[in-house]
């Protein structure tokens, strides 16, 4: 196994952080998008846990009862190095965690889809658990156009095709779901992350 880094931010998006219709969505992270200290992982889905104990389904939980869950996006990933690549390239504004992922990971090195597709493996206090297969987290026009600041007004053009190029083979993160067999597992901010195999 290769070591990739501690988990460094922990988050849930309690309801959709696009907002509108299609093809008139607008990306808007805040107020959906809530940091928490523990995550609940399940079959499901995720759940955070907050400081007061409050459990926060994420939307792309299945019993969510706004469920973004398509089978294959129970919970999902993203590295600090590519949000510096996508700061390097559109802007201060693109924050860590602000693609909404469940889980950040530091780590200094671009991830690809081959390295993660067989799976993480977590590490904490007396736990260990393994998500995976991965698969990307395919990037939409919503966020690509939040990414070049673009106004709701604004026609798609061009620079959304580029963006969301830029975005895919991984960039954005990736998604998985949880095999509970083992039982349902919380992880926690601080958690080493490696890779399987």
């Amino acid at each position: 196994m290769r070591y990739l880094g501690k988990i460094v931010r922990l988050q849930v998006q309690v309801d959709s952080i696009k907002t509108g219709e299609r093809p008139h969505q607008i990306y808007t992270p805040v107020p959906n998008l809530t940091s928490v200290p523990v995550l609940r992982l399940t079959a499901d889905g995720v759940e955070g846990i907050d400081q007061s104990g409050t459990i926060l389904p994420d939307v792309h939980n299945r019993t969510h009862p706004h469920s973004k869950f398509r089978g294959d996006n129970g919970v999902s990933i993203c590295f600090t190095e590519h949000y510096r690549r996508m700061r390097d390239r559109y802007g201060d504004h693109l924050t860590n965690g602000i693609a909404g992922e469940n889980m950040l990971i530091d780590h200094d090195i671009t991830v690809s889809y081959e390295e993660i597709a067989h799976g993480v493996v977590i590490r904490g206090d007396d736990r260990e658990i393994t998500i995976g297969p991965w698969d990307i987290a395919h990037p939409c026009a919503p966020f690509s156009k939040f990414c070049l600041r673009m106004t709701p007004d604004e026609k798609p053009d061009k620079r959304i095709t580029e963006t969301l190029q830029f975005l895919e083979n991984g960039t954005r993160g990736f998604v998985a779901v949880y095999d509970d067999e083992a039982g349902v597992a919380e992880i926690c901010v601080g958690d080493e992350v490696w890779l399987v195999g």
